[in-house]
């Protein structure tokens, strides 16, 4: 479940996936015992899977965690490996929102 975000936001960012565009959306979510301690996830979408498994390999992501959801498959950022990948991206608009600093 995502909070923090609006349902424009939201939309946008499934309207990019749509689009075949790498679109980003970090959200809060509930604790995850998988997962101590983290309460951001950075989903990195796009419909075109080769053009996603192209991005996850550049970032040294594993193409294999890609979630093949129908319309919009996404890959989940946490933790330090989602700051470094944010800085990379120049999306510090979303490291200061969700305080990942």
């Amino acid at each position: 479940m995502a909070f923090g975000v609006t349902r424009e936001e939201l939309n946008e960012w499934k309207a990019a996936i749509i689009r075949g565009e790498i679109a980003f959306l970090t959200h809060y979510w509930r604790d995850d015992e998988r997962f101590p301690g983290l309460r951001t996830v950075t989903k990195v979408g796009c419909s075109n899977l080769e053009r996603l498994a192209s991005w996850c390999r550049q970032h040294g992501l594993n193409p294999d965690y890609i979630h093949r959801r129908a319309a919009f498959p996404h890959f989940d950022l946490i933790g330090a490996k989602q700051l470094e990948v944010l800085r990379q991206e120049g999306l510090s608009d979303q490291i200061v929102r969700f305080k990942l600093l």
